[in-house]
């Protein structure tokens, strides 16, 4: 539906009352631009000047048929009468490109805004997961923790091993487990064995 133009709308309506010329301004638009797009060509050129060189090589050579002669007046007018009429059209073509290139420009100006907006997005989230990520618990970090707890717990099971061999202290110091607290701590921070 956006692209009907306004004659094809239903929320316009068709003529307006009243008598009068009615144009559409449309078809007017896209018959000019055909002109326009034809007058610039080779081939409207190559035409023209045969049509000169014709016109002139009759009225030079036909004695009889000499409808404009020398000074070639009427060939004058029709060349003053095409630029009257190609000037005005060459222009509402113009125009009419101008406003098709504004809207463009703005649609693209738009697209970069949005481009822009979910660049910026994008950039946002990855600081956000690159954060997350720094934050997880990595395989380096899982591997040295349980390398520490497994010389705590070996430092343990050797000072319980010392303690049982040596005979000091009671039984129930022998038998007794060691506590969380002395799991958790890495073996540099507990008692280093003698």
């Amino acid at each position: 539906m956006s692209d009907l133009s306004a004659r094809q709308r239903l929320d316009t309506p068709r003529t307006t009352r009243g008598l009068g010329l009615h144009v559409d301004v449309e078809a007017v638009g896209r018959f000019s631009e055909s002109i326009a797009r034809f007058l610039g060509t080779g081939r409207y050129l190559a035409i023209q000047t045969i049509i000169v060189i014709v016109w002139i090589a009759l009225n030079l050579v036909s004695i009889k048929l000499q409808w404009d002669p020398y000074p070639f007046i009427l060939l004058n007018l029709a060349f003053s009468t095409q630029a009257a009429y190609a000037a005005p059209l060459i222009l509402l073509a113009q125009n009419r490109q101008e406003n098709r290139d504004r809207v463009a420009l703005e649609e693209d100006r738009r697209r970069a805004e949005q481009t822009k907006a979910d660049t910026e997005y994008l950039a946002r989230e990855l600081a956000a997961l690159r954060l997350a990520v720094g934050e997880v618990a990595t395989r380096d970090y899982l591997r040295r923790e349980l390398e520490e707890l497994h010389e705590a717990i070996s430092g343990l099971q050797k000072r319980a091993k010392r303690g049982g061999r040596s005979g000091k202290g009671d039984d129930s110091e022998r038998t007794a487990k060691p506590s969380d607290a002395d799991v958790s701590e890495p073996l540099s921070q507990q008692e280093q064995p003698d």
